[in-house]
């Protein structure tokens, strides 16, 4: 019979487990920017103020195999309502297929709208 004390910290295990995406997956942190907004006149918009459905930006940081227009790294639109919401070392991450992906955001391309972050 194995004792409390016998048995490896659950916190330890999963420390040194790392992540790998599966499929058509993307792991993406939520930008800390979409939170509070300014309007044009200056007043300040609270994150929870409902005005519309709000599309976010994130960071990817991980693709499945299977993942072809997005790299660790880029950054990307989305809705965040529609996600699901996964909490790693006690921060939240979203993992979404890579269809939910609405853009993505590169320092250069031919295939642009012209307008920049």
């Amino acid at each position: 019979m194995a004792r409390v004390s016998d048995r490896p910290n659950a916190q330890s295990q999963h420390a040194k487990l790392e992540i790998q995406m599966l499929h058509d997956r993307v792991l993406v942190r939520i930008s800390a920017e979409d939170g509070e907004r300014r309007s044009s006149g200056g007043i300040v918009i609270p994150a929870t103020a409902e005005v519309a459905r709000r599309l976010a930006w994130g960071d990817v940081l991980g693709v499945g195999n299977n993942v072809r227009n997005v790299k660790v790294g880029d950054r990307v639109l989305f809705n965040p309502e529609d996600q699901l919401e996964v909490e790693i070392q006690g921060e939240p991450y979203l993992v979404m297929r890579e269809r939910d992906i609405h853009a993505v955001a590169s320092e250069g391309g031919e295939h642009g709208t012209g307008l920049y972050l």
